[in-house]
């Protein structure tokens, strides 16, 4: 890996339209605050959260939304370069590794890889499944999204979940950490005063 520090990858726009920095975001908005991620809640929103068996450590969030899924996963990353492309280079690697095919784009959040991971049905017959990997860098974080279901392919479904992507706001906290770490994330606190 060369030492050279890779760009920022990010909408010219960010700071206005999002992804946030917890600095950027409206302070009187109702988000679910999720530790290294805060969302804002919406009609048909649905939140999980996706935990690593052994160590039951929060690793990702899981939203479903107009028909398609957005997984998100908040990092630490440097305050003068970005990660994406060194990430981007790391899913195009896995996913040929496990036989699929992978093509970059530019898309409405910068370069993105759209994705045909092969699978296997309930029946145990081989299928497709398409999948589209944004990121984007921020002041002293990398939030990845992963897109599934209907948003993966079509344009409709797409904007209201890059619209979703773009709302999300990453709390990087002052905490020193080493670039590539997962931020925290965090049960969201029970909605008594909602």
């Amino acid at each position: 890996m060369s030492d050279e520090l890779a760009p920022k990858s990010a909408p010219i726009n960010r700071s206005e339209n999002g992804p946030f920095d917890e600095a950027e975001a409206n302070p009187v908005r109702p988000y679910i605050d999720l530790g290294g991620v805060k969302v804002l809640p919406r009609e048909g929103l649905n939140l999980r959260l996706e935990v690593e068996e052994q160590t039951k450590r929060i690793v990702a969030v899981g939203l479903d939304y107009a028909g398609s899924t957005l997984q998100v996963q908040p990092f630490a990353a440097p305050r003068s370069s970005g990660l994406w492309e060194e990430t981007r280079e790391q899913i195009r690697e896995q996913v040929r590794q496990q036989g699929g095919r992978v093509e970059e784009r530019e898309g409405p959040l910068g370069p993105e890889l759209l994705a045909e991971v092969p699978v296997a049905g309930a029946d145990g017959a081989a299928g497709k499944r398409l999948a589209r990997f944004v990121g984007v860098d921020g002041p002293r974080w990398f939030l990845r999204g992963v897109i599934g279901g209907a948003a993966a392919s079509d344009v409709a479904a797409a904007e209201q979940v890059e619209d979703l992507f773009r709302s999300i706001v990453v709390v990087r906290g002052t905490t020193p950490m080493p670039p590539r770490d997962l931020i925290p994330l965090k049960m969201p606190a029970s909605p008594g005063s909602a």
